[in-house]
């Protein structure tokens, strides 16, 4: 290169070092004078070539009154700043621009007030460059001017992991939702669009100079303020508060608006799924240019910090920064008094203190005050709160059809044949409803018509929905002291509850069944069916004894009855050993009735039959659901189906189940109060006892309402209400898991800190 620049800028060269460069090559130069200079060469393009004109110009006008804050273009010896040369058999384009000395914001110790310099320095860039005018910048539409994160999909498949690519799925979505409406609205001008740690210079605690215009945008000022804040807060501990030494430093020269920063926590969101899509795209097309993803992983774990942080408090944050109101909500009491204005009082809340809710994401809930709760409680959100690919499944299908099964339309069987796909080939005839309950009274409603029995034997503490007929079979319910009784028709067995039950050991399951057997025998009762979840949830999370199906199932099947598995809260993968309950049993049911995670929160449920059980019932009168199998629900439930399969969520609830388990079984070793940790998967229930063994209701409730208060949701469940009982998304992390049971651990120093 020596040749080169001696040739077009008639100088002598001492030293020339290539420097790092994302998709251009840079080199200082050390001319015999010692003078240092950046020379810059690029793959000549015709667009690129007026790209760096632009830039040049930009920069001449900026460096007449600031030479020692941005670089200035240098002159060929004919005067040009630019120019298109043949080197090695290559057509490349040169330009060379003067040196900025100082350390960079990468290198230098993060101070509150070196932030608040940078964010100073920005705005008066931002401010110098506010009348810039350039109509090839203003033309450029590309991946990295954030008005255009759109523009980054197509590199989305570039991601290895599900997971994360459905995480920036999910800041798609947002910035669709909360960005991209306002944009239009928002200030534009010519922005440096890359004010990051490597192209800001320090000197003496204060920012100094900034480099590299070669991302120059014609854009939302916001923009910029949200580039600059991604980089800063790489590693920090706190990012809000790095964001807000910014912001304030920004506003003082440049006043924001407060429109502008209530967008900024999606800004900041694209702006890392921007680098990381980009960065596995480089990976992809060019793995040794090792510069072009050096920031891939500090986005990646920002990224997922940035979930973890609320953004209603982000923007409550960023507000006051710039010396605006924040609107106070109102208190959950206030809310709680407005919903029973309208809403009965029978519709109960969880906690002490209600948890007051807004938006969600994944494992995370946020309520309206900005705080962020690790969810360890809803297992309705299988694959997690507003997963992107379920969210948008509804959209768009929402957008093109949604009718009833008395038309044709293809989603319809494809859903049908997916779902069946999950199940042994007996069970091959699916009826589609719009909730467990639904499914639940269509069930027994099938079960009338193929055994013609009148019986239903069901499980103690058992719970299968809230229709009059499910509530007629759930002991949970009737027997409740607010609840109807029993009916003559239900024949009630006990619980094979190993734990706290009558029979333990190996061969209790076994026992379990001779009894219930021996109670069909005797009842006087034909039953039409025998209902029950394998892990019998509202008993507190108790799995049915081990051979207790097995010896079960075929005596109800002996007097004409059919054998029903409630997999609505322990289906679709949550067991991690099993995709269904049932089958940690090797028993295979004549029906299964499955709802909540079917459609991560969208009403949806299904009735999954034999052929035969199907055709005794197309004997009887007509069954039609209006809103069971409509197009839209066929399309989120494929799409819950399939991010089960990508994301590995099967097998990432058996691993994190069984860690979260081991620790709760660790944790009973240091406190007795801890009787039994039971479950599979993500389906999990601790209970809570004294020192004699009986049931601690007061102190499970305890625990729950602490951990509320330190922004962790579980819940409780049982005949005594002592089970604790954690059924997360199945997107839950070990992180999470610890987190937990650290807290619980915490609850329980402190109680038992005395004795």
């Amino acid at each position: 290169m020596k040749e080169v620049i001696k040739e077009h800028y008639g100088v002598d060269v001492r030293n020339v070092k290539k420097l790092n460069g994302y998709d251009n090559s840079n080199y200082l130069v050390e001319l015999e004078s010692g003078q240092k200079y950046i020379f810059k060469t690029y793959v000549f393009e015709e667009s690129l070539f007026d790209s760096v004109q632009a830039e040049n110009e930009i920069l001449a006008s900026l460096s007449s009154e600031n030479s020692n804050k941005y670089p200035r273009p240098i002159s060929f010896v004919d005067g040009s700043f630019e120019k298109k040369i043949e080197y090695q058999e290559n057509v490349l384009i040169i330009r060379m621009l003067s040196y900025l000395d100082g350390v960079f914001l990468g290198d230098a110790d993060y101070t509150k007030s070196l932030i608040e310099s940078f964010g100073a320095f920005v705005a008066e860039m931002d401010w110098e460059l506010k009348d810039a005018k350039n109509y090839t910048i203003k033309a450029r539409a590309w991946e990295w001017d954030l008005q255009y994160f759109g523009l980054n999909k197509k590199y989305l498949e570039d991601i290895v992991d599900a997971h994360e690519r459905n995480i920036i799925r999910y800041f798609f979505l947002q910035f669709e939702e909360n960005v991209q409406p306002k944009l239009p609205i928002l200030r534009k001008q010519i922005i440096h669009n890359d004010p990051n740690e490597w192209n800001v210079l320090t000197k003496n605690n204060i920012v100094s100079g900034a480099i590299d215009f070669g991302d120059l945008a014609y854009s939302n000022l916001i923009n910029e303020v949200a580039i600059a804040i991604t980089y800063i807060c790489f590693g920090a501990e706190n990012p809000l508060q790095m964001a807000t030494y910014f912001l304030k430093g920004y506003h003082d020269v440049f006043p924001l608006q407060k429109q502008e920063v209530e967008i900024l926590y999606y800004l900041i969101g694209a702006r890392l799924c921007t680098s990381i899509l980009n960065a596995a795209h480089s990976r992809k097309v060019n793995p040794t240019n090792e510069y072009a993803f050096s920031s891939e992983m500090p986005a990646k774990n920002l990224l997922y910090k940035w979930l973890t942080i609320s953004p209603l408090k982000a923007k409550s944050e960023f507000i006051k920064a710039i010396g605006f109101d924040v609107v106070t909500p109102q208190t959950p009491k206030e809310a709680l008094s407005k919903r029973y204005d309208s809403i009965s009082s029978i519709l109960s809340v969880s906690y002490k203190n209600p948890v007051y809710l807004e938006q969600s994401a994944f494992q995370y809930m946020y309520d309206v005050y900005g705080n962020t709760f690790l969810d360890a409680y809803n297992n309705i959100p299988q694959v997690g709160h507003a997963h992107p690919k379920v969210v948008a499944a509804g959209q768009h299908q929402m957008a093109k059809l949604n009718t009833n099964t008395r038309y044709l339309y293809d989603l319809l069987p494809k859903y049908a044949e997916q779902l069946l796909a999950k199940f042994p080939k007996s069970l091959n005839r699916v009826f589609f409803v719009n909730s467990g309950s639904a499914a639940t009274d269509l069930a027994i409603r099938i079960a009338y018509q193929y055994s013609a029995n009148k019986g239903v034997m069901v499980m103690e503490h058992g719970y299968h929905g809230h229709t009059r007929t499910a509530t007629d079979i759930s002991h949970y319910k009737y027997a409740h002291k607010k609840g109807q009784g029993k009916k003559e028709i239900i024949l009630q067995v006990d619980i094979p509850d190993v734990y706290r039950g009558k029979y333990s050991g190996l061969d209790a399951g076994r026992k379990y069944a001779k009894e219930a057997i021996q109670q069909l025998n005797h009842s006087g009762l034909s039953v039409a069916a025998f209902i029950s979840e394998p892990i019998v949830g509202c008993a507190g999370q108790v799995p049915l004894a081990d051979g207790y199906l097995k010896e079960l199932y075929p005596a109800i099947r002996a007097q004409g009855g059919v054998c029903i598995s409630d997999e609505v809260q322990t289906g679709f993968g949550r067991l991690g050993d099993y995709f269904w309950g049932y089958e940690a049993h090797d028993v295979v049911p004549d029906m299964v009735v499955v709802g909540k995670p079917i459609g991560n929160g969208h009403p949806m449920g299904a009735v999954i039959v034999t052929q035969e059980i199907a055709e005794s019932f197309e004997q009887g009168v007509e069954f039609f659901s209006s809103f069971g199998g409509n197009p839209v629900s066929c399309a989120i439930g494929l799409a819950v189906l399939e991010v089960i399969e990508e994301e590995g969520l099967q097998q990432k609830a058996k691993s994190v189940g069984d860690y979260y388990m081991a620790l709760f079984r660790s944790l009973a070793q240091k406190y007795f109060c801890i009787g039994d940790v039971r479950g599979s998967g993500l389906f999990i229930g601790v209970e809570i006892v004294k020192e004699n063994g009986e049931p601690d209701t007061p102190l499970a409730h305890h625990i729950k309402n602490e951990l509320r208060e330190r922004l962790i949701l579980i819940s409780t469940d049982g005949p005594f209400d002592n089970v604790l009982k954690s059924k997360p998304a199945l997107c839950f992390t070990k992180e999470n898991a610890k987190m937990v049971v650290d807290a619980v651990d915490e609850v329980l120093a402190m109680v038992y800190k005395d004795l």
